[in-house]
């Protein structure tokens, strides 16, 4: 006889054991448990003082009760929490996870940003086949629309406690409206929470041999796209309270994307990192009456007092400036503006608590997830709380995006996103599971003993045979590498040209992103190419703008004479 209330002991076994029941295709919908209750956990509802030994109840997708003393419904799943402590959800505001072949917008590589992602010469993206501005100045572009399911990307965040993201394409100017998505789902509609947030900015000059190839040209294209985009509105009006004997005002959807951008209607996230760079995105915002909310923000503690008096929310990203491998013997020492970041950067937090300026903390388009909560912890180190923390990565990215009636607390009614964890998260704690959209995933564990970058298992340097798949077609390459400290630097050879490649660098988990001109039929072309390699095998992405998203994988000949592992696996298509 099956007891009212079976107790899931907690740990892997128990969340394999509702996985399996979630996964078996012969249980159909019947089969799928809709109901559960997670007892005897601490949870860290933020909405309230944290609950010691509670109960969560998820019914329907939904967050049912929470409290000391909740009744367990007899038809629930039931998890014992003990030893565990349960977060509202982790929320990444910025970033572009879920649109295949985006690097995590921004701006002018500030710090902690990375490699900036740009636009090239190809063909037109989705919504610039009728739009009289260039690549990277097409505001119509929006990211429910480029959407796709993509779980091996999810599952770094996933390791991190994010459950729900802020997306939008990467590169360009005015690159599209983002969407705030739940991170799991076979179903892009069932994935979005708020299909339209903000127009994002970024002010990373075009590199695509047009203009505008400079700052001065970024901030100079965008005032005039702006006064385009009122004097459109000014016509528009005209026209609609009389259109007798006037022509007809031309349609334009860029333009027409801004309406609610110069009304004051739509945010807008703009990337600057440094505090020039925030300075001048904030000036831009007075001119034309915007909403600015500021996305990278290193240098935000400087422009305190201002941030506070505009009232405008900084996106901080906590992708910290670091150095993760031992410099080469011939390698320049830093510049003191480096060492001075690395030291600042995890100040910045408290600062802008202390300054009372609103923030949500940021992946910032890291490479290396398990890093993400690692600096959050620096940051408590360095002055916040561990109940700030909490509140930046949940409530306070909730609230900056609009979507606090629906996440970034553990209430009743909420959307039930919880994060799982063995222990405190703020003070060394690990993730061991998800509930998204009232669904449960287990987190793996993550690999031990795994050797850093720049050690010699490590070390990208070397000669590397690659099939590179794009457009359906494969094509050889030869791609010579010399790794120094983080930088990549080497050459691609083959039927994609020859080229010396740019912007390369490496994680300490042996991810890399590297981009070089890539010569296709259409004509030469920027390519970026992200991936990770482990001993002598590369495996990745293909990214070139107007193209869909390619792959490559490659090898290189075993050290020490042994055998090569063999010729490299044609790219999944």
């Amino acid at each position: 006889m099956a007891l009212p209330h079976p107790i899931v002991r907690a740990g892997s076994s128990a969340f394999l054991l509702i996985m399996s029941t979630v996964a078996s295709p012969a249980s159909a919908q019947r089969a799928i448990p809709s109901t559960y209750a997670i007892t005897n956990a601490r949870i860290v509802a933020v909405s309230q003082p944290v609950i010691e030994k509670g109960t969560v109840v998820i019914r329907d997708g939904l967050i049912a009760a929470v409290g000391l003393a909740v009744t367990v419904p007899g038809d629930a799943r039931v998890i014992d929490g003990t030893g565990l402590t349960v977060y509202p959800g982790f929320i990444d505001s910025y970033g572009s996870l879920g649109i295949p072949g985006s690097s995590a917008p921004s701006g002018t590589g500030g710090r902690g940003s990375g490699p900036a992602p740009v636009p090239s010469a190809g063909g037109p993206r989705p919504g610039s086949a009728y739009s009289a501005y260039p690549l990277g100045l097409q505001p119509e572009v929006r990211a429910q629309e480029l959407l796709r399911p993509d779980p091996e990307a999810f599952t770094g965040p996933h390791g991190a406690g994010f459950t729900s993201a802020l997306t939008a394409q990467g590169g360009g100017i005015l690159q599209g409206t983002s969407a705030l998505i739940n991170l799991h789902g076979d179903d892009v509609n069932a994935m979005i929470v708020r299909p339209s947030v903000a127009q994002h900015i970024g002010f990373t000059p075009l590199r695509s041999g047009g203009y505008p190839n400079s700052l001065m040209g970024v901030f100079a294209s965008l005032r005039q796209i702006l006064l385009d985009a009122q004097h459109y509105r000014d016509e528009q009006t005209a026209y609609a309270r009389n259109p007798r004997g006037m022509k007809r005002p031309e349609s334009d959807p860029s333009l027409a994307a801004l309406q609610d951008v110069i009304g004051g209607r739509q945010p807008v996230v703009m990337y600057a990192s440094s505090q020039r760079e925030i300075e001048r995105a904030l000036d831009l915002a007075k001119e034309f009456g915007l909403r600015p909310i500021i996305a990278g923000g290193g240098e935000a503690y400087l422009v305190a007092a201002r941030l506070k008096a505009e009232g405008v929310p900084v996106l901080l990203s906590v992708n910290f400036p670091r150095r993760t491998v031992a410099p080469s013997a011939d390698a320049d020492p830093d510049p003191v503006r480096v060492l001075r970041e690395r030291v600042e950067a995890p100040k910045s937090p408290a600062r802008l608590t202390a300054a009372g300026v609103r923030f949500a903390m940021q992946s910032g388009g890291a490479t290396n997830w398990t890093e993400v909560l690692s600096n959050v912890r620096h940051a408590i180190d360095n002055g916040l709380t561990a109940d700030q923390a909490v509140r930046a990565l949940t409530i306070q990215p909730a609230e900056i995006l609009g979507v606090a009636d629906r996440l970034g607390s553990i209430e009743t009614g909420k959307i039930a996103n919880l994060t799982i964890a063995r222990g405190d998260l703020m003070t060394g704690g690990r993730v061991t599971q998800l509930f998204i959209d009232g669904k449960p995933l287990t987190v793996a564990a993550p690999v031990t003993g795994a050797p850093a970058a720049g050690s010699d298992v490590f070390s990208a340097t070397g000669t590397w045979t690659m099939s590179v798949n794009i457009d359906g077609v494969d094509r050889t390459a030869t791609l010579s590498l010399r790794q120094e400290g983080t930088r990549l630097l080497g050459s691609l050879q083959g039927m994609l040209g020859s080229a010396e490649i740019q912007n390369g660098s490496i994680g300490s988990d042996g991810s890399f992103r590297f981009t070089a001109p890539a010569t296709l039929r259409e004509g030469t072309e920027e390519a970026t190419f992200q991936g990770t390699f482990e001993s002598n095998a590369i495996r990745g992405r293909v990214t070139i703008v107007g193209h869909a998203p390619g792959s490559f994988a490659g090898v290189r000949p075993a050290r020490d004479g042994a055998e090569s592992p063999g010729r490299p696996r044609t790219p999944p298509r």
